[in-house]
């Protein structure tokens, strides 16, 4: 069952993006390494497929996050992928969409934005869980936008140090 969101800073887009001294393949390379990926977030601790066939649209992933204390499974299938620009995934448990976007700059180098716009709706178990255990939805959205960061400049030094 979805409801609607409760207000707050929830119901704004989470964004980082950074411009990184690499082609967007060297970068897609990095990014779709999901143990990389993990290693790189604050709050992902690793994802694994569900289905035989690798990465591709309708792949689905179970993936492992912690904040503090609290570790909570979430599972999700890629929406939108397009080699070396695009990764999308829908987190069904609880709304959310994840996309990244690599763009080659014309003067060198490629920005890559990482985003997760406005949720149509939270899930009901999503608006309880971060309720009770993350201080609230419009609380760990900051907390999310902080961490997308981390992981951008992350992934920024991991693929800039094997360029």
């Amino acid at each position: 069952m979805e409801r609607s969101n409760g207000g707050g800073a929830a119901e704004r887009e989470l964004r980082a993006e950074a411009v990184f001294d690499a082609e967007p393949l060297e970068i897609w390379a990095v990014l779709t390494d999901f143990g990389r990926l993990a290693r790189s977030s604050p709050e992902l601790l690793g994802m694994r497929p569900l289905l035989p066939g690798g990465l591709r649209v309708g792949q689905q992933y179970v993936a492992l996050n912690r904040r503090k204390a609290v570790v909570w499974p979430t599972r999700s299938v890629i929406t939108g992928l397009e080699v070396g620009r695009l990764l999308a995934w829908d987190t069904r448990s609880s709304g959310a969409r994840w996309i990244w976007e690599l763009e080659p700059m014309p003067d060198g180098g490629t920005r890559v934005v990482h985003r997760r716009p406005v949720p149509r709706s939270l899930t009901r178990l999503s608006d309880v869980f971060a309720t009770v255990l993350l201080g609230g939805a419009a609380s760990h959205a900051d907390e999310l936008e902080a961490a997308m960061a981390v992981t951008v400049e992350r992934l920024r030094e991991a693929v800039e140090v094997s360029s």
